[in-house]
């Protein structure tokens, strides 16, 4: 099998697609963009995602064994699970359940979380106002609510199995304490079975390995 060529930076996003191929157990080599340079706005990767976002990758054994580059994460974690066969249940409600949980991510986590940590890290001597900080710290405890009602009595998203959802969103919790430090500001000790959830999954050898992959 050709190695899946992966372009990414140990971001959360690019945390996901590093976890589901050492998950996956998929041949891959990695190759660093290092978005604080501008590597995403160098041609060669502009080629493979016109967006200039980390991750992205490039199959060279993809549908009818031609050569398909992918970006947005998660396409990558969809098409990777469909790939494999691996973490995208087979079973119809199950299945639609994990794209759900996926798309949760793409939709909120991600974009409510990454605005949070800009205002909250990156921001501060830019932005004085309160209302940014405010509105996406409450909007990130909202989803930390759901996330923590939802996870109640359960091991992972989808019941007792592992999925590409639960790949999706715990680098995104998880960078909320190594990468914001907003342990104190967003209260993260109240979710309990979140944290729980997070340390369930960062004990499995191949995701916690899965999280350093094109780490600076």
């Amino acid at each position: 099998m050709s190695k899946i060529q992966l372009y990414s930076l140990a971001t959360p996003n690019g945390q996901k697609i590093g976890i589901a191929l050492e998950e996956m157990e998929v041949p891959y080599s990695a190759h660093v963009v290092n978005i604080t340079k501008g590597d995403q706005f160098k041609p060669e990767f502009v080629a493979i995602n016109p967006n200039s976002k980390i991750p992205a990758i490039v199959d060279p054994d993809g549908p009818d064994g031609l050569p398909i580059s992918i970006f947005e994460s998660g396409a990558i974690l969809v098409y990777l699970a469909q790939k494999s066969k691996k973490f995208l249940p087979e079973d119809p409600k199950l299945q639609i359940e994990t794209i759900q949980w996926l798309f949760f991510q793409m939709g909120g986590i991600g974009p409510m979380f990454g605005q949070f940590g800009h205002f909250f890290k990156y921001a501060v001597d830019k932005c004085d106002h309160p209302y940014p900080l405010e509105r996406y710290s409450t909007e990130s405890r909202r989803l930390l609510g759901v996330l923590d009602k939802h996870l109640q009595s359960k091991t992972f998203l989808v019941g007792e199995q592992y999925t590409i959802a639960d790949m999706s969103i715990v680098p995104w919790i998880n960078g909320l304490s190594v990468f914001y430090k907003a342990d104190e500001k967003l209260g993260l000790s109240e979710f309990k079975n979140v944290q729980a959830w997070v340390a369930r999954i960062l004990m499995r050898p191949k995701t916690a390995a899965g999280m350093l992959v094109c780490r600076l």
